[in-house]
C-alpha cells in the first residue's frame, strides 16, 4: 500500500514541477494572460460559461487538457475513493445547533471513523460537536481540547446536560505543553484542524504512539512559514516548492458560495484593482502591491472612501481630482484578466491539495502506522474532504 502512495505522491510531484507556470503566480500581479496558447481560448470564455468550469473541477480540467496536457493525467491522480456508509442517526437534541452541512459532515466523519472501543482525543474542539457525537454512538471517553475558553464552557455545559462522558481542557496547542493529553491507548481526532495545529496534532500523537490517528487538514497554509516545510523524507525531496499563495490555491474550492457573498467578493476585488491603477498611476511604479484584509461592511460604502483607506494604509498621498469612475472602469477590464488567470490556476488547486496530504500520509507511515486515504464525504457537503486514517503496526 505504501509504495503505491509513494509513487502517487512522485506522479502528483513530477507534474506539478512541470506545469508550475500556470499555478504558480498571482493573478493581480498580471495586467495580461500569461500564456499565448490560452489568449484565444481564455477571452473568448463569457462569464455563464467560466463560472460553470469553476465549480467544475472535472470539466475545467478536461476543458484545460487540451492546452495543458498533463492536466489529463492530473484529473486521473486526483481521483480520490469515496466510501458509502451507514450515517448514524441522532437526535434532535444532539444535532440542535449545529449550522448546515455541518451536520452531515460530522456524520459521515463519525461513520468513517466507526470508534467503539478505545477512547478519543478531539483536537481543536469548539464545543465538541464532534466529540459529542462520537461519545453519543459508543466512545467510551472523550477528552477534547480547544483554545477558547468560552467554547470550553459551552461544550463542557452540553455534554453535562446530555449525559455524555466528556472532559474539556483549554489550551493553546501551539505555545503550550500539550503531550500530556496523548495516549497510546486512545484515538487522537481532528477534524479540520488548520496548519501547524493539525501538523503538531500528528507529531504529538505519533510521538505518543497513538493507537489510531485519524484527521482531514485544513487550511494548510495558517501559522506556518511562507514556505512550506515537507514533513516526509519523500515530501522533503520534492523539487516543488510551495509558498503561502499556492497553499491557499488549495483551499479555493467552495461548495456554491450564497450569492452575497459572491457579490461582495467580486466587488471587492474590483475596487482593489481599481485602487491598484489609481497607487500605479501615481507612484510611477508597475507592480502589483497588496493592501491589507478590511471588515467587508467597507465594499457597501463609496469606492472614494476604500481609496482614501487604502491609500493611508500604503502611505500615500492622494490628489484633491480624481477620476474614480475611470479607474473602476480600467478595474472592470482587469478583473476579466484576473478571472481568467484564476480559473486555469484553479484546475491545479485538487493537485497541490492531494500532494499537501500525501506528504502527511507518507510522514505517518514512517512513524510506525498503517495509513489510508479516503474521501469521508461528498464534496457537496465539505471540498475538505480528504480522511487520512492511521493504525499502529503493531510489532513483529
Amino acid at each position: 500500500m505504501i509504495s503505491s502512495y509513494i509513487t502517487h505522491f512522485q506522479s502528483l510531484d513530477r507534474l506539478l514541477h512541470e506545469t508550475r507556470q500556470y499555478w504558480q503566480l498571482i493573478a493581480f500581479d498580471h495586467l495580461v494572460t500569461p500564456w499565448p496558447e490560452l489568449d484565444d481560448y481564455l477571452s473568448g470564455l463569457d462569464e455563464a460559461t467560466l463560472s460553470a468550469l469553476d465549480m467544475d473541477q472535472s470539466a475545467l480540467q478536461q476543458t484545460l487538457s487540451d492546452y495543458i496536457p498533463q492536466l489529463a493525467e492530473i484529473s486521473t491522480l486526483t481521483q480520490i475513493h469515496l466510501t458509502e456508509r451507514h450515517r448514524p442517526e441522532l437526535p434532535f437534541w444532539l444535532s440542535n445547533g449545529i449550522k448546515g452541512r455541518k451536520v452531515g459532515q460530522l456524520q459521515d466523519f463519525v461513520s468513517a471513523l466507526n470508534e467503539r472501543q478505545l477512547p478519543v482525543l478531539e483536537w481543536c474542539a469548539g464545543k465538541g460537536h464532534l466529540g459529542r457525537i462520537l461519545a453519543y454512538t459508543g466512545v467510551p471517553h472523550v477528552d477534547s481540547i480547544e483554545l477558547q475558553a468560552h467554547l470550553c464552557e459551552q461544550g463542557a455545559q452540553s455534554a453535562e446536560q446530555q449525559k455524555l462522558d466528556m472532559t474539556f481542557h483549554c489550551a493553546d496547542v501551539l505555545t503550550e505543553p500539550v503531550s500530556h493529553h496523548f495516549k497510546a491507548q486512545q484515538h487522537a481526532v481532528a477534524l479540520h484542524a488548520c496548519g501547524k495545529l493539525h501538523q503538531n496534532f500528528m507529531r504529538e500523537a505519533a510521538a505518543a504512539g497513538c493507537e489510531k490517528i485519524s484527521l482531514s487538514p485544513c487550511c494548510y497554509h495558517l501559522f506556518t512559514s511562507d514556505e512550506y516545510q515537507p514533513m516526509s523524507e519523500v515530501g522533503k525531496g520534492s523539487t516543488v516548492r510551495l509558498t503561502h499563495n499556492d497553499m491557499k490555491l488549495a483551499l479555493q474550492e467552495t461548495v456554491t458560495a450564497p450569492s452575497r457573498v459572491a457579490k461582495v467578493r467580486k466587488k471587492e476585488v474590483l475596487w482593489r484593482l481599481a485602487f491598484d491603477a489609481l497607487r500605479r498611476e501615481i507612484t510611477q511604479t508597475d507592480l502589483y502591491v497588496s493592501v491589507p484584509s478590511v471588515n467587508k461592511a467597507v465594499f457597501s460604502g463609496e469606492f472614494a472612501d476604500f481609496c482614501a483607506w487604502a491609500a493611508q494604509k500604503k502611505g500615500i498621498e492622494l490628489p484633491d481630482e480624481i477620476d474614480y469612475p475611470r479607474y473602476l472602469a480600467q478595474a472592470e477590464k482587469r478583473q476579466k484578466v484576473t478571472e481568467r488567470i484564476e480559473l486555469v490556476r484553479h484546475g491545479f488547486r485538487r493537485a497541490i491539495e492531494l500532494w499537501l496530504v500525501l506528504d502527511r500520509v507518507l510522514y505517518l507511515h514512517a512513524k510506525g502506522y498503517d495509513v489510508t486515504l479516503e474521501q469521508f464525504c461528498e464534496k457537496s457537503l465539505t471540498p475538505r474532504n480528504l480522511l487520512i486514517q492511521a493504525t499502529k503496526r503493531r510489532s513483529l
